[in-house]
C-alpha cells in the first residue's frame, strides 16, 4: 500500500515527540513535516536527542495552507486545534491530543477550559478516540477527538462494569500521574526537586477530565452513578495508575468479575488483566494498559495502568489512525516495556 502521508503539528512537547517516536517507524507512514515555531528550522534530533540520527527531518513553522497530506496529528496546548480544524480540507482525516473537541457542550467546556470555544460547530463530526470503545466508529471517521489520559485509565478500568450494568452507587476514582503529564516546560510544581520527594493532590472535583469521563460512559452504558474523581501528583516521569472504587449490585466473585473484563475486552489486544494490582513499570513506554482487581462481596477495587504519553496519548493516538486507514490497530505499536 502507498504509505499514509501525516504531518505533526506541536512536536516539541512530549506528546509529539513520542508520535515521532512511533511514527519514524511505522512501516506505512512518511512523515511529511513537524511543526514547532519557536524550535523551527533546528533538527528533530538537536531537540529529542533520543531520535539523534535517526531523522533527517526538522522542525517548520505551521504552513499557510497543506495539500498532499493524509492525515495531521494535533499534538497542540488546549485551544489552538479549534483554529486548525475549520480550514484542513475535507480529505485530510485529523487526531486531534488536545481537549478541544472531547466535549460536546460549549458551556462545559468552558467551564474547564476556562477559554472560550471557537468552533463548536466543528464538534459534530469528531469521534471520541477511545479505541476500545469506540472501535467501530472510529473506523469511518474523519475527525478523531484522541481522550485525555487519566480519563482513558479511567474509562478503561470502569468501561465493562457500566456495560453490564454491574454497578451500585458512588464510585470513587483515586488517581496519580507523573511529571510528564504536565507536559515538557518547567513549572514550579513540576520542577524535579520539587516533584521527586513530593506527594500532593490537584484539582479536586474540578479536573477537566471529569465531564469526559461521564459523557463516555453514558455512551457505554446506563451510567447514572455518582463520580467522586481525585487526581494525585505521582514522584515519577512516566505513569498513570488509577484505584477505582465502587460497589456492585450483588456479591460478585473475582472470577466472574474477571470474566466480565475478558469477555468485554475479547477483542482489544492493549488491555491486559493481570493478577493483583498492576504496576507502571510493566507499561511504560508501551501502549498497554493493566488492569487488575480486588473484591470482597459487593465492594470491588478495579486497578488500572498506563503509561500517560503512550496509551494516554500518542500511542492511541496511532492505534486510531491505524484503524481509520483500514490497517491492524497493533501496526507499529508493539512496543515493550523494561524489567525494570
Amino acid at each position: 500500500m502507498n504509505k499514509i502521508r501525516v504531518a505533526i503539528y506541536g512536536g516539541s512537547g512530549y506528546g509529539g515527540s513520542e508520535l515521532l517516536r512511533i511514527l519514524l517507524f511505522h512501516p506505512h507512514v512518511e512523515v511529511v513535516f513537524v511543526t514547532a515555531n519557536e524550535h523551527a528550522g533546528k533538527p528533530v534530533g538537536e531537540v529529542h536527542r533520543n531520535l539523534n540520527g535517526l531523522t533527517d527531518l526538522s522542525f517548520v513553522t505551521a504552513p499557510e495552507s497543506i495539500e498532499n497530506l493524509d492525515c495531521v496529528f494535533l499534538a497542540l496546548p488546549h485551544g489552538q486545534a479549534m483554529d486548525i480544524v475549520p480550514r484542513l480540507p475535507a480529505e485530510i482525516k485529523a487526531i486531534d491530543l488536545s481537549g478541544d473537541f472531547r466535549l460536546r457542550d460549549r458551556a462545559v467546556f468552558e467551564k474547564h477550559y476556562k477559554q472560550p470555544h471557537t468552533a463548536i460547530e466543528a464538534q459534530a463530526g469528531f469521534v471520541y478516540g477511545l479505541t476500545e470503545t469506540n472501535r467501530e466508529a472510529i473506523r469511518d471517521a474523519r475527525l478523531i477527538s484522541n481522550p485525555g489520559c487519566f480519563a482513558t485509565a479511567t474509562l478503561l478500568g470502569l468501561a465493562p462494569l457500566v456495560a453490564n450494568g454491574t454497578l451500585s452507587g458512588r464510585v470513587i476514582v483515586d488517581a496519580k500521574t507523573g511529571s510528564s503529564g504536565s507536559g515538557a516546560k518547567a513549572a514550579s510544581n513540576t520542577h524535579h526537586p520539587q516533584r521527586m520527594n513530593s506527594f500532593y493532590a490537584y484539582k479536586p472535583f474540578t479536573h477537566q477530565h471529569v465531564p469526559e469521563i461521564e459523557q463516555e460512559l453514558e455512551h457505554v452504558g446506563d451510567w447514572t452513578n455518582e463520580l467522586v474523581f481525585m487526581t494525585h501528583s505521582l514522584p515519577v516521569s512516566r505513569g498513570i495508575f488509577a484505584s477505582i472504587y465502587a460497589e456492585s449490585k450483588r456479591d460478585l466473585p473475582e472470577d466472574e468479575l474477571r470474566t466480565m473484563f475478558a469477555d468485554y475486552y475479547r477483542d482489544a489486544f492493549f488491555v491486559r488483566l493481570v493478577n493483583g494490582s498492576p504496576d507502571i513499570n510493566w507499561v511504560k513506554t508501551t501502549n498497554f494498559c493493566d488492569i487488575g482487581f480486588a473484591v470482597r462481596g459487593k465492594q470491588l477495587v478495579i486497578f488500572s495502568a498506563i503509561d500517560n504519553l503512550v496509551k494516554g496519548a500518542a500511542g492511541q493516538a496511532v492505534q486510531n489512525m491505524n484503524l481509520m486507514f483500514g490497517l491492524d490497530e497493533k501496526t507499529g505499536l508493539m512496543l515493550v516495556g523494561t524489567n525494570p
